[in-house]
């Protein structure tokens, strides 16, 4: 071997030697990436421990006790009532409340469900009366494009509060973000990573890492039919299964940061 071929031979491995370190701390990124907002959960508490429902209580009316509809499967939150459309509302709630936080999980969308789902946040349920009072971040896999508006499902108002229709009046397609991104449980990571922030009477939604919503509730949150109620400010969060609707939809990772410290 002459110094040429020499030369070549040190500066064809001292290439690969690069290449394969590059490919090594390039697929490492990528998999830390690939947790997505998930990536950083330190200063965050966990709302849900992969092994059972500790933590959080099922509330609905007493016709509906026995049916099984939450359930923690293979480290999720899994809400079934699929063949079963006689119910009335079904919740899985906080047992502990929170005014200002922000909230991350995520959640598997099924194509075959044509049922409605959201998140409750400051919310509070009336044994008596069998309801959730609250604002509600909605999910609704058969028009994903509603996912991440707001319902105010407090008595006395029933109404959308973002966009802002007067009630009685329904949203379309037209109202949400157009860049939205919404992914079923057989496309793409086959789940979607939902953000809700709440500060004050602001809510911020962020769907996949697209804000889809930003809503300032002074003067609705924290008027005097959710002060009568005690909610809009302070309250539970909790996960929905709408009356009579066939739902499969399933909840993990789920994090919360207390924001009112």
């Amino acid at each position: 071997m002459n110094e040429n071929q020499n030369e070549i031979l040190h500066s064809t491995i001292g290439t690969l030697l690069i290449a394969a370190l590059l490919t090594a701390v390039s697929g490492t990124l990528v998999g830390c990436a690939s947790e997505g907002i998930f990536t950083n959960t330190e200063t965050w508490e966990p709302l849900f421990n992969r092994r059972n429902l500790t933590g959080w209580s099922v509330k609905c009316k007493p016709a509906d006790r026995d049916k099984q509809f939450w359930k923690v499967v293979d480290a999720t939150i899994v809400a079934d009532s699929m063949g079963n459309k006689e119910h009335d509302y079904v919740w899985l709630v906080t047992d502990r409340e929170y005014s200002d936080f922000a909230l991350r999980l995520r959640f598997r969308a099924f194509r075959n469900s044509p049922g409605n789902s959201g998140v409750q946040i400051r919310s509070r349920y009336d044994e008596q009366a069998g309801w959730l009072d609250g604002p509600q971040i909605d999910i609704n896999p058969p028009g994903p494009w509603r996912t991440g508006m707001i319902w105010d499902e407090t008595r006395g108002v029933n109404r959308w509060l973002y966009p802002d229709v007067s009630k009685g009046k329904w949203v379309n397609e037209s109202m949400a973000n157009p860049n939205f991104i919404f992914y079923y449980s057989d496309e793409g990571p086959g789940y979607n990573d939902l953000e809700i922030t709440a500060i004050g009477e602001e809510i911020t939604v962020v769907l996949n890492g697209i804000t889809v919503t930003k809503y300032n509730g002074e003067g609705v949150l924290n008027d005097q039919v959710h002060k009568a109620h005690n909610v809009g400010q302070t309250g539970h969060i909790a996960l929905q299964i709408h009356r009579k609707d066939q739902l499969k939809i399933s909840f993990e990772d789920i994090y919360i940061k207390d924001l009112s410290k």
